[in-house]
């Protein structure tokens, strides 16, 4: 199967673009927001589920602000010469590990102020966030960038010469590293809608914990065949740097509440 992009932009009225990344990015924070409203629903009757709507939208404010912020740290010399390009949200540069560190951090400064539980908050979205990500990933299908390295496998995708790593200008396939992590973030939404089923009432903030540790498994895997990192730290992608400490800080977070609960 070979998986060729129909181009970036899905509509245009006049002179003005509308990007299928930035339509997809819409419908994924919206799938996102909604499914962690069921969620907290659901497996927390006892609190009011409609906090998930009052805040969410501060939530997505502050994760699309860090996303850019921590994108263009991890390209600095480019917006320290273009620093207006750093409010050009719409050519794209968003990265998932700045969102999610934003959008917690708002998070468990709205809880506190709110006094609600912020484990509960952060085990419902989760699951809506891991299902986001799912649905996000196949924006860079459509950009025709994050992919991985040249293959001939049955399963390939093309990336158009323009769009093609320098010294690669010949290659027309590569591995498809959006597919690869949107099929793995399906994964880990169904394994986290298994862990808060079973464990929720006893072990708030497992359903989080686990978050880390899948998501940042999947990254580090899928950052490994990509070519594309923005940063590498003596050879390794900072991605899959942080991943490895997300993942630390999952093990860790889990092991505390098991032995605060034992």
């Amino acid at each position: 199967m070979i998986f060729k992009s129909p181009g970036s932009v899905i509509l245009s009225i006049g002179n003005f673009d509308i990007y299928t990344y930035g339509v997809i990015m819409a419908i994924a924070c919206l799938v996102g927001i909604f499914v962690s409203y069921l969620v907290f629903k659901k497996f927390y009757p006892e609190e009011n589920s409609s906090d998930i709507w009052d805040f969410s939208a501060i939530i997505l404010i502050a994760g699309i602000f860090g996303a850019r912020l921590y994108f263009c740290m991890l390209n600095p010399i480019y917006y320290f010469n273009e620093p207006l390009e750093i409010l050009n949200f719409r050519e794209g540069g968003l990265s998932i590990h700045g969102g999610l560190a934003a959008g917690i951090g708002a998070l468990i400064v709205i809880c506190k102020k709110r006094q609600i539980s912020i484990l509960k908050i952060l085990d419902a979205f989760s699951c809506g966030t891991a299902l986001a990500q799912s649905i996000g990933r196949w924006g860079n299908f459509f950009n025709s960038e994050a992919f991985g390295a040249p293959t001939n496998l049955p399963w390939k995708l093309f990336i158009p010469p323009s769009n093609r790593p320098m010294g690669m200008e010949d290659i027309e396939y590569f591995h498809p590293t959006f597919l690869y992590e949107s099929l793995l973030d399906i994964v880990v939404f169904f394994v986290l809608l298994t862990i808060i089923r079973k464990f929720s009432k006893k072990f708030n903030g497992l359903t989080f914990f686990s978050y880390l540790i899948l998501y940042s498994t999947v990254r580090f895997f899928v950052e490994g065949l990509r070519i594309d990192s923005a940063l590498n730290i003596c050879g390794i992608p900072f991605a899959q740097v942080v991943s490895a400490l997300l993942f630390i800080t999952g093990g860790i977070g889990i092991t505390v509440i098991y032995l605060k609960n034992k």
